[in-house]
């Protein structure tokens, strides 16, 4: 597990330049790495220069880039119709979810259709899940549990509803758990009840293929993810009661062990580390990390965290962001911001900063702590490590970051504001912008809940 990113560097770069899409969750290898060469060194002088900007309406959910097309999901309320600042906020708040295509050069509108939507969940503020693009097709999944599988050219192929179809719980914080392609499936953490939790759907036509495992309650926001141990591919799972490994194939158990977390905040996608490691990190409870065979798994070590509050946690307590491994140490922003370095092998704190996740928009008296603030609670940034070393960071203040991550610490190159934070609903008076962008043909794709924005990154 000693892979530096300079051979990290060597293994990825395979042309002097190269261009690559972005079509799901953390990028065409789902792993969260962005490939390409020729990314600037620094910001010109007013940041990288805008392609293009197009409104959109309000969602946690990321763009895609695929084929020369842009695919984003987005919530638009019915009229009369007006969202709660207060995040926890319950009600009903009808409206239309959309997926719009657009071309990738330009921002021109290609195609868009609308789902009827009701909104009872928390943090109603649109989508969380980035549209899934392969093989021609892109599937969306909506907060409120409605799977659409279209032609890229906009025609609706198939489409589910889990709380309807399969009796699904209808999770606090909306369906959240970024489905997966794999050959002729889409994989999902659908929710429903009988052994129904995650579901494989024939890609094309939507027909059931196998389902498995249960999990009562809120199931969690994990994204399913497809790794190999032990020469075995496997299809990681984590809900809120268990890590569960399956065969992608057939949906059979290989390996369950228990991990327990509290208010079903088990968002961030778990990471392979090296050969045989799996590390997942949550809010309240802290990390795991599991040393995973063909067909058993068990744990290296477990987090002492007592609570999210930055003096009990111990290691890592991510409320969103998946971290980066590079090596023995893994990256990530803890339950107020911090950035973290810690060693992945035992979950020992390394160095932690505030720098990432403040701006120009932290009050002055939180920037003059070294340590975090109550109001700073969930504060995020999104990581996305870099063929040549370097990380690019987004932050929930829409600023863009260059920077190194090393057991050293962190050296920030440079920053530019790209997006203004829209959505009131992390409370504390701040307004943050909490999507993961996309990386494709040497720009960045960003939104917030008004606008998508494509700026150019190239030297």
């Amino acid at each position: 597990m000693r892979l530096t990113w300079a051979v990290l560097a060597g293994l990825l770069s395979t042309t002097a330049a190269r261009a690559d899409d972005w079509p799901q969750w953390l990028g065409p290898k789902r792993d969260g790495v962005w490939r390409e060469s020729g990314i600037v060194d620094k910001f010109p002088p007013g940041g990288p220069p805008v392609v293009w900007r197009v409104p959109v309406g309000g969602g946690y959910a990321g763009p895609s880039v695929a084929g020369g097309k842009v695919f984003v999901t987005d919530y638009v309320p019915a009229e009369g119709v007006t969202l709660p600042d207060n995040g926890f906020a319950r009600g009903r708040f009808g409206g239309k979810e959309r997926l719009t295509a657009r071309d990738e050069q330009t921002g021109k509108e290609l195609w868009s259709d609308a789902t009827d939507v009701t909104y009872t969940i928390s943090y109603a503020a649109g989508p969380r899940c980035n549209p899934a693009v392969a093989d021609g097709r892109v599937f969306a999944l909506g907060a409120m549990g409605d799977l659409r599988a279209y032609s890229t050219d906009g025609k609706l192929l198939w489409a589910k509803n889990f709380p309807k179809d399969y009796a699904a719980s209808l999770p606090v914080w909306g369906f959240a758990a970024h489905p997966v392609v794999d050959g002729n499936k889409v994989i999902c953490l659908a929710g429903g009840s009988d052994d129904r939790l995650v579901i494989a759907f024939d890609a094309a036509t939507g027909k059931e293929l196998w389902a498995a495992e249960s999990c009562p309650g809120d199931f969690g926001y994990c994204p399913p993810m497809i790794y190999e141990f032990g020469g075995r591919r496997q299809l990681i799972v984590w809900h809120t009661r268990a890590v569960v490994g399956l065969d992608p194939e057939t949906g059979k158990r290989l390996w369950r062990v228990p991990f327990e977390v509290k208010a079903a905040l088990t968002a961030p996608t778990p990471m392979k580390v090296g050969a045989d490691g799996l590390f997942v990190t949550s809010f309240y409870n802290g990390s795991l990390l599991l040393k995973v065979g063909a067909d058993a798994a068990e744990v290296v070590w477990k987090s002492k965290a007592k609570g999210e509050n930055p003096s009990q946690t111990t290691d890592l307590s991510s409320i969103m962001p998946t971290p980066v491994i590079a090596g023995d140490h893994a990256y990530g922003v803890c339950s107020y911001g911090q950035l973290r370095c810690i060693e992945v092998q035992t979950g020992k704190r390394i160095w932690e900063t505030m720098q990432a996740t403040r701006g120009k928009l932290t009050p002055e008296k939180v920037a003059a702590e070294p340590t975090p603030t109550q109001s700073e609670r969930w504060s995020n940034a999104f990581l996305t490590p870099l063929a040549d070393g370097r990380t690019v960071l987004f932050n929930e203040q829409g600023d863009l970051i260059l920077a190194k991550l090393t057991p050293a610490g962190y050296e920030e190159l440079d920053r530019a504001h790209v997006i203004d934070p829209t959505n009131p609903m992390a409370g504390f008076g701040r307004k943050v912008v909490w999507v993961h962008p996309a990386y494709a043909d040497k720009k960045v794709f960003v939104r917030n809940d008004k606008e998508l924005v494509c700026l150019g990154l190239a030297k």
